[in-house]
């Protein structure tokens, strides 16, 4: 499993501590440190079955400062994920990726799911 957090967010901080309560093997990437690339978002995006818009913080500082609100709907997938892969502050936080699913943000129940689904 892959951990893709911002350590100082208290989401990130939250979904590592219930990773350890589970007692989940991960390797931990720091979203800021180590940006995705392109080609890691549109994998992920493919594996998770969700919209590209799924993949931005929209409640991030640099999501508002760039106005991608307004921004996004003239824009076509692969310049969304050229724009994710920028900076890994616009990217929702966390992420945990596996072989059979990406998860986008912390929400338990889903996260119990793709977990499942390894074991």
């Amino acid at each position: 499993m892959l951990f893709v957090q911002y350590p100082k967010c208290s989401t990130c901080k939250k979904a590592e501590g219930w990773l350890k309560e589970k007692q989940v093997g991960y390797e931990s990437r720091h979203i800021k440190e180590e940006n995705p690339t392109a080609e890691e978002l549109a994998a992920w995006i493919a594996k998770s079955g969700l919209p590209v818009r799924k993949f931005f913080n929209t409640s991030g500082l640099l999501y508002k400062e760039l106005q991608l609100k307004d921004k996004l709907g003239g824009m076509s997938e692969k310049e969304m994920i050229d724009l994710l892969a920028t900076d890994g502050m616009l990217v929702k936080r966390p992420l945990l990726i596996g072989d059979n699913g990406v998860c986008v943000g912390f929400k338990e129940a889903e996260w119990e799911k793709l977990l499942n689904r390894i074991s």
